[in-house]
């Protein structure tokens, strides 16, 4: 049952707060770990094994001090325990964040300012924004709105049900290795591969889970429910990556519009998969109905994720 209430209330925390931009955050933590490991393994293992070390000292070390943060504050007090325990699943939520910053790229849109909305999606997406047109940046908002309510919302919600803040920071740590080496270029093909595989394997399920959600909470917010299982299903499979695209593909069916194309990231073109079918026009209203799609695939999130914590602690004390 204590599990039950730190995932509520961090969830509620997160439906209020988001990630204050000038708040502390381990993720940022993390990154400057990897970032000042990175350089010793490369020159004293081989690429791949480095790699291997990096993903185990990082993941290890994440789930670890979650662990023994939560265990070292219940020994103080219990309810000392539970709001360590809170505090730490809160952090590890995004789904405000997610969608506070992209209200902000829609507001610059609404009053015409471009170089501002453009300025504002940089710090959301990978691609390159600065020549972007207003179709394009609506793109933009609803396919990463779409994809990271995988990473942001349902993985860690999971995660946290099923591990505690433990398994929720050992995710984060797999997420945050993937973003800053799990890249398939000449640096980091060898270097990355054991964190971009690791975070293949972590988001598999909650990926396809994804779908589902998403695809009722289509129908609970009156959009395309059905053409959102579908197309989710035809196209989720269409991206390299074996989870990037369901929660996108998803989004597409649910709004019914087509998402990828080509992209510009760093300079290169990129041709991405075409995801949904030719339909409704994008727009800055497609985009706002993206991030309530989100929102409300996240509280159902919410309650699948307790319920499965349930049954697993119900389960383990049988």
């Amino acid at each position: 049952m204590d599990q039950l209430l730190v995932l509520s209330l961090a969830f509620l925390l997160d439906q209020l707060l988001g990630d204050p931009p000038s708040w502390p955050h381990p993720v940022r933590w993390l990154g400057r770990l990897i970032g000042a490991l990175e350089p010793p393994l490369r020159r004293w293992l081989p690429a791949r094994l480095g790699g291997i070390v990096l993903l185990l000292v990082v993941a290890g070390s994440a789930a670890g001090f979650a662990w023994a943060a939560v265990r070292c504050a219940a020994l103080v007090h219990e309810w000392l325990g539970l709001a360590v325990a809170v505090v730490l699943v809160y952090w590890g939520l995004a789904a405000r964040s997610l969608a506070r910053e992209t209200h902000f790229v829609l507001e610059a849109c609404e009053r015409a300012d471009w170089p501002e909305a453009r300025r504002r999606l940089s710090a959301i997406v990978g691609r390159d924004t600065a020549d972007l047109p207003p179709e394009e940046i609506y793109r933009a908002c609803i396919e990463t709105v779409g994809e990271n309510t995988t990473d942001a919302v349902v993985s860690p919600l999971l995660y946290a049900a099923l591990f505690g803040p433990a398994g929720l920071w050992g995710f984060k740590a797999i997420s945050t290795l993937d973003s800053m080496v799990g890249y398939r270029n000449e640096k980091y093909r060898s270097f990355g591969w054991a964190s971009a595989r690791a975070d293949d394997l972590a988001n598999f399920i909650p990926a396809r889970l994804t779908w589902l959600l998403m695809a009722l909470a289509a129908l609970l917010t009156r959009q395309h429910s059905w053409k959102a299982l579908r197309v989710g299903w035809r196209d989720g499979r269409k991206h390299p990556s074996p989870n990037s695209a369901w929660g996108e593909a998803t989004m597409a069916g649910a709004l019914a519009v087509q998402l990828g194309g080509r992209g510009s990231y760093q300079g290169v073109i990129s041709e991405k998969p075409l995801l949904g079918d030719a339909g409704e026009p994008l727009s800055a209203d497609k985009a706002s109905q993206s991030i309530r799609l989100m929102l409300a695939t996240a509280w159902l999130a919410l309650l699948l994720s307790g319920g499965l914590g349930f049954a697993a602690r119900f389960w383990a004390d049988r």
